[in-house]
């Protein structure tokens, strides 16, 4: 069998996406996505699921945007389903930034309550990408469920998530903010306040919800 210079390149390509310095497997991860090759597919996603730096793993997302969906879409959608939470993580990254929303079915409920933080980020910003039309309501409610959830940037980023989704969270945002948990009722008062006021700023408008909270309030007073 006669073995071209591409193969060649293949071949040392995916060996440098196993070397043990960052910056190897970061070159190696931009070779294979600016050359894409059917052969990547699955070592890419291999690779996701446990390469330890955050711009390698970004970089390997790229390179699998840069590959047919029709061959890298199964792969991700059995990895969402791994029992390695990086790899569901980075499955569902990739996903949101492929679009494809043939993804949808993917991204349940017990995705977007997963236990571990960063899955459940990651399912978050994939389904606000994926939601198809006239199912954003529903997904608003299952979102409202983690409201009040771990420390401020996973607050941030359900806040965002929420926001992205415009008007329909309105009457969920509503119903949190009678919540017992006065962090669910801070966190729900604070969306109300960015979606009223994109620019206000997450930590402002966190600390005036912790004021009304604090005084009692729901923040529907004199609405």
């Amino acid at each position: 069998m006669t073995v071209t210079g591409q193969d060649t390149d293949a071949i040392r390509a995916l060996q440098g996406l196993e070397d043990g310095r960052s910056s190897v497997r970061l070159r190696a991860a931009l070779a294979v996505g600016t050359t894409p090759d059917p052969r990547f597919v699955d070592k890419l996603i291999e690779r996701c699921a446990i390469e330890p730096e955050f711009f390698v793993r970004d970089m390997l997302t790229w390179a699998l945007t840069r590959h047919p969906v029709s061959m890298t879409l199964p792969e991700l959608l059995r990895e969402v389903r791994s029992e390695r939470a990086q790899a569901r993580s980075q499955a569902l990254h990739t996903l949101s930034k492929i679009g494809d929303r043939q993804a949808w079915p993917a991204i349940t409920r017990t995705l977007l309550s997963d236990a571990d933080d960063e899955v459940a980020r990651s399912a978050w910003r994939a389904a606000v990408v994926l939601v198809p039309e006239g199912e954003e309501s529903a997904l608003a409610t299952v979102l409202a469920t983690q409201l009040g959830r771990g420390g401020r940037e996973m607050q941030r980023s359900l806040s965002r998530a929420l926001v992205a989704l415009g008007e329909v969270i309105v009457p969920a945002l509503l119903a949190a903010t009678t919540a017992s948990d006065p962090r669910i009722r801070t966190h729900a008062l604070a969306t109300q306040r960015l979606l009223r006021d994109p620019d206000a700023g997450f930590e402002s408008a966190i600390e005036e919800a912790k004021r009304v909270v604090a005084l009692g309030g729901s923040g529907q007073e004199g609405r």
